[in-house]
């Protein structure tokens, strides 16, 4: 074991490390100049899109009609991406990166946002052009679809490889770290044991994710913006109390992203690398531009325009990072406790009760515990359809048994290894989804340049999965 430790160790530094991050960056630079900023220009467009998506309105033209293909609202593709990407890293990910990287960290997960977008645009592209459909007449979709229908049977294998790696993952980052992290918070702040966390947990994710993509849209679509919305309130309140505290945090955050910062208190000091390379990468680990993860779900959405979707699926980047990461950030640097040596979703909860005592510790541990179960509903979806690329339509039912299964084992474990390979196995689901990005670009730049010139924008042919 200690020997696959290591080795996993090795890897994980591999994945993770600088040419991960130069590449993901890369790559989303490539494509946010492609498409000459219109990710940015468009930021408006996209929220005009995403309200009017909310349901399917036959009698509405410009929302999605309960004649278009698809599952879900647009508006329910997107709350189901966002519940799996608003979550541990938006309250640990922040602190973790100002604690390794300073302040400075901050100013490099917006940019890192601001490339994603572009990233995230593509992928909602794609997984739409190229989706199919499988024998319960369901649509499915993302980086294995259009790997396999846009570059080719030759490439077949490289989907196969991002399926074998998402359907692990989800395991570990989508299922039991996050009930680790729900049942840490729980014992910590209120003394309610691990294994009934991970019961509690378990019953009400499994009603959600036996019901499958249905049932977990319509709950991700009520359940996520309250969310959002209570977790941005929770922090603005802590803002107006830390008012004379926010322009001295906006200077910090972008002296730093150039300058490095000298130890203090407890903080170790950070160079402007450590900036950079801790902040690209919690950046990433939020928000999951280019890990592929998202356009699983953008897949199902009831649309026939895939440039569409993709102007709503950007905004999944934004919100997570621009705003959520945001205040989480402005939260910890309005107070002293980031100079401590805190770290983690401890340095998070310590900064809130700073500002209000005795509620801090239980607003981030509550925020911590949804935050967490979106994320576990959202990543059930990412792996089983995963699976179901590998091992077909009937492996899906198997496949939600054991997600939920796992739950409450993830509460009571020690997650060392466990996190080691999902972490590990989470960034290699990068590798193909970025190598499609970069092949199928011109689709991209074409379909974009079509949507916007008023030309017809179709999905591409309607497929038969399974057959």
């Amino acid at each position: 074991m200690e020997t696959l430790t290591s080795l996993l160790g090795a890897i994980n530094g591999v994945v993770w490390g600088p040419l991960m991050l130069i590449l993901l960056l890369g790559v989303g630079i490539y494509l946010q100049i492609g498409l000459k900023l219109m990710p940015i220009r468009k930021l408006g467009m996209g929220f005009k899109l995403m309200w009017q998506g909310r349901d399917a309105k036959p009698s509405d033209k410009t929302s999605a009609k309960a004649s278009d293909d698809g599952e879900i609202s647009p508006f329910n593709a997107l709350m189901t991406a966002l519940s799996a990407t608003i979550g541990t890293g938006n309250i640990a990910g922040v602190a973790t990166a100002i604690a390794l990287g300073g302040p400075g960290a901050v100013f490099w997960m917006w940019i890192t946002a601001l490339v994603g977008m572009a990233t995230k645009f593509a992928e909602a592209v794609l997984a739409v052009r190229y989706r199919e459909t499988d024998s319960t007449g369901y649509h499915v979709g993302g980086p294995m679809f259009y790997i396999k229908n846009g570059l080719g049977k030759k490439w077949l294998w490289l989907g196969g490889l991002f399926s074998f790696f998402g359907a692990v993952a989800a395991f570990g980052i989508g299922n039991t770290v996050q009930s680790n992290s729900v049942a840490d918070a729980m014992d910590a702040t209120f003394g309610v044991p691990h294994w009934l966390t991970g019961v509690i947990i378990m019953v009400l994710a499994g009603a959600v994710i036996l019901g499958g993509i249905k049932r977990i849209a319509k709950v991700a679509g009520k359940l996520v913006p309250v969310m959002g919305i209570a977790y941005v309130i929770a922090g603005l309140l802590v803002l107006i109390v830390n008012a004379g505290q926010i322009g001295e945090a906006f200077g910090l955050i972008f002296y730093y992203a150039f300058n490095p910062i000298a130890a203090a208190g407890g903080f170790a000091g950070a160079a402007v690398m450590a900036a950079i390379r801790f902040g690209v990468a919690r950046g990433i680990f939020s928000n999951e531009a280019g890990l592929g993860s998202a356009p699983i779900a953008h897949a199902a959405a009831q649309t026939k325009n895939p440039v569409r979707q993709g102007l709503i699926a950007m905004l999944g980047t934004f919100i997570d990072t621009i705003i959520v990461c945001t205040i989480t950030a402005l939260v910890i640097l309005t107070s002293t406790v980031w100079m401590e040596g805190e770290a983690g979703a401890s340095l998070t909860a310590l900064s809130f009760d700073a500002a209000l005592p005795g509620f801090g510790n239980q607003i981030v541990a509550i925020a911590l515990a949804i935050f967490a179960f979106t994320t576990i509903l959202g990543w059930s979806f990412y792996g089983e359809k995963c699976c179901q690329f590998l091992f077909g339509t009937r492996s899906i039912m198997l496949y939600r048994v054991l997600f939920v299964l796992a739950i409450p084992l993830g509460a009571i474990a020690q997650l060392g290894f466990i996190w080691l390979m999902a972490d590990t196995f989470n960034a290699m689901m990068a590798i193909p989804n970025l190598i499609a990005l970069a092949l199928l670009s011109p689709v991209v730049f074409k379909l974009t340049r079509d949507y916007f010139a008023g030309k017809d924008v179709l999905p591409g042919e309607a497929l038969d999965h399974d057959k």
